[in-house]
């Protein structure tokens, strides 16, 4: 897929901003990643709230598990779709599948149509936020994206704040619901900004698009997290039901795999993760993962619950997480760019473990302070890993295979936290044993220190992951890309060349593809 673009002929980072030739195109990046940075702080504050409301405190964990599943097996089918397609038809239907599902999610009337419509959501998320991280590939350089990366934590960071403190509001003094509606006029100006600032010249040529392999995908990651979460809880480990549910995932997993074997154009190219650059980096996300969802999903209602703590007290708490990480994500740049991808990854993580490893001492006898403190540290770490380790995989390839190893990071992270989600639910409701929350804090809090645990071990293999990222030479502001790839532009033309064949930000043996 290869069409003609005016290129720039110097990278020059200066000229990223709001008034470049690029700007109305990274506005709407902006606000598109805004869409689910809002909706990843926003719920968790209002999870106690919801449950009195709507009851199931045994199925919350679902809230999030069953959206990020969905979320992450539609990714490598919208990621192969975009590589086909373009980003922009991809992009578009994700923010209005997620507008609907959000819509739905506000009119849910019991738990069980809630979780049913937050897998709306999660089919719309799936396109959302991998095109966004792709988009930003396309149109700048490694060089440039170092400076971009302090736009998009800007998204994130106010999203840290605006998030909690909207889902505490909301929870506290209106409804619940205003969480998911919410995102309707958000969705609004996405898809408007997008439709009017983001232009695409593909060549159209003819492509199969593996859908057994998709289908095989989201079955068996569906009955594998099922049989996770409700093993123990809703049936016995050895019962009947766990072993046909966790027997069946495996069988379609395995399917799965040979599918891919003999697809022509396989959802997920395991040709690509052989790459050491991208296998290393794929791993490190599927931490990532597991431990965003950790702290998520459990922080706010251990404080509330056990320390009597408001919605909104609790989410701001959790917000330290947020705000670390894009203060750090906003210098990572700087630092990749002058010690390269792997020492910067390499960094954030053991300071990710030191933050997991801080929550696990505290758990015991936690405080608003010392909790918000192990939430900022561990927020400064994955500021340090998450940004490198992707632009790290995107530098290996050109065009026509970007879509798809973004989609592949983002598919690994979505994936942890599906699968992280389940275990350390399943893990918190065997402390319970068939209790709630509110009726035994003292379990509730055991249960969470050792999903804790979990989360540190996860941390540690975060650790490994990024040592095994193969060293490379450093890009310099200099480097330069291809000229004849298809460009994203604003709607006056202008276009952009990408650091891709002759980039230096990743090692000479990844077989890059120009």
């Amino acid at each position: 897929m290869v069409a003609s673009a005016r290129s720039v002929p110097h990278a020059d980072t200066a000229g990223v901003g709001f008034r470049s030739e690029r700007g109305p195109v990274l506005v709407a990046v902006m606000v598109t990643t805004g869409l689910v940075a809002i909706d990843s702080t926003i719920l968790a504050t209002a999870v106690p709230t919801l449950v009195a409301d709507l009851g199931g405190f045994g199925s919350f964990p679902w809230l999030f598990s069953l959206y990020l599943l969905t979320q992450a097996v539609t990714v490598p089918v919208y990621a192969k779709l975009a590589d086909v397609w373009g980003r922009k038809p991809v992009i578009l239907v994700g923010i209005a599948l997620f507008g609907v599902g959000s819509v739905l999610c506000g009119l849910a009337w019991s738990m069980p149509a809630l979780i049913a419509f937050r897998a709306v959501q999660g089919l719309g998320a799936g396109a959302v936020q991998p095109m966004a991280v792709t988009i930003v590939g396309d149109v700048y350089t490694v060089a440039e994206r170092a400076k971009v990366q302090g736009y998009i934590a800007l998204v994130w960071g106010t999203a840290s704040v605006v998030g909690p403190t909207l889902g505490g509001v909301f929870s506290q003094w209106l409804s619940w619901r205003w969480i998911f509606f919410v995102n309707v006029p958000m969705c609004l100006l996405a898809a408007w900004l997008l439709w009017r600032r983001l232009h695409e010249r593909v060549e159209r040529r003819p492509h199969r698009i593996d859908w057994a392999g998709g289908a095989l995908l989201t079955a068996s990651t569906g009955l594998v997290i099922l049989g996770v979460l409700e093993g123990g809880h809703a049936w016995a480990w050895l019962s009947g039901p766990s072993l046909v549910v966790l027997g069946l995932g495996t069988v379609l997993l395995v399917a799965f795999l040979l599918v891919e074997r003999r697809a022509l154009e396989p959802v997920l190219p395991f040709d690509l993760l052989r790459r050491p650059v991208i296998a290393a980096t794929t791993l490190l996300s599927v931490g990532v993962g597991v431990v965003l969802i950790g702290l998520t999903s459990y922080v706010p209602t251990f404080l509330e619950t056990l320390l009597d703590a408001a919605p909104l007290t609790s989410g701001l708490t959790l917000a330290l997480l947020t705000i670390g990480w894009p203060v750090a994500a906003s210098q990572s740049g700087r630092l990749y760019l002058r010690v390269g991808f792997r020492t910067t990854a390499v960094v954030g993580a053991v300071v990710v473990v030191a933050g997991c490893a801080w929550l696990v001492a505290v758990a015991g006898s936690p405080s608003i302070l010392t909790v918000g403190v192990g939430c900022f540290v561990v927020g400064i770490g994955m500021g340090l890993t998450s940004p490198p380790s992707i632009v790290a995989a995107q530098s290996s390839v050109g065009w026509q295979e970007r879509g798809v190893v973004t989609g592949a990071n983002v598919f690994a992270r979505s994936i942890g936290s599906a699968v992280g989600v389940a275990v350390l639910g399943a893990v918190v409701n065997a402390a319970l044993d068939g209790r709630d929350a509110a009726s035994a804090p003292a379990l509730f809090g055991a249960g969470v220190r050792e999903a804790l645990v979990c989360v540190l071990v996860v941390a540690v293999l975060m650790v490994a992951a990024a040592a095994a990222m193969p060293r490379g030479r450093v890009p310099s502001p200099d480097d330069r890309g291809a000229s004849d790839e298809p460009v994203a532009s604003d709607e006056r033309g202008a276009s952009d060349e990408r650091g891709v064949s002759d980039e230096r930000g990743v090692p000479d043996e990844q077989g890059r593809r120009g």
